[in-house]
């Protein structure tokens, strides 16, 4: 403080503080940014690269080498034919493709293909499926049904495997 000579005081104003405002307002859109590329980069699109084949609108379909499962549910269950007493069959059933179109229509046609299942499930004969031989032959003829049902509607069998996931007789 200075006294000048009137006897008044003087007070010196203190030094301006800078602004930070504009610094924290910069700062916060550098983070903005880097937040937002950052979720960019984990959820973009993957680049058809190793594994698989990009499906275009006239091209072939995409296919990857990881194997993709349809469980068709409810299991299946039917009467066995040939046998003196009643006898049942509960089968699970599990579809493999490397084709994500040809699990797309399984799912569209599961009616048909559900129906198909239980007609081949349903003609067989208690005796020749008891054993690992006849489950196998069984499980082909279903493969074979399932494919077909699938060339009908996409034009290729797509269906790579078919499994049973449960598998009881009484």
């Amino acid at each position: 403080m200075v006294e000048d000579d009137e006897g008044v005081e003087i007070v010196e104003a203190p030094a301006k503080r800078k602004r930070r405002l504009p610094l924290l307002i910069g700062l916060a859109v550098v983070a903005l940014l880097a937040a937002g590329g950052g979720a960019w980069m984990a959820f973009r699109p993957a680049p058809a690269g190793k594994g698989s084949i990009a499906k275009t609108k006239d091209s072939k379909p995409t296919e990857t080498k990881a194997e993709l499962y349809l469980a068709l549910q409810p299991a299946f269950v039917v009467n066995l034919r040939g046998s003196d007493s009643v006898r049942y069959l509960q089968v699970g059933i599990t579809l493999m493709s490397h084709d994500s179109a040809a699990i797309e229509v399984a799912k569209e046609a599961d009616p048909v293909i559900r129906n198909a299942l239980v007609l081949l499930l349903a003609s067989q004969d208690s005796t020749s499926i008891s054993d690992t031989s006849g489950r196998e032959k069984l499980q082909e003829q279903a493969l074979a049904a399932v494919q077909k049902i699938v060339q009908a509607r996409l034009g290729r069998p797509g269906i790579k495997a078919l499994y049973f996931t449960s598998f009881v007789m009484q």
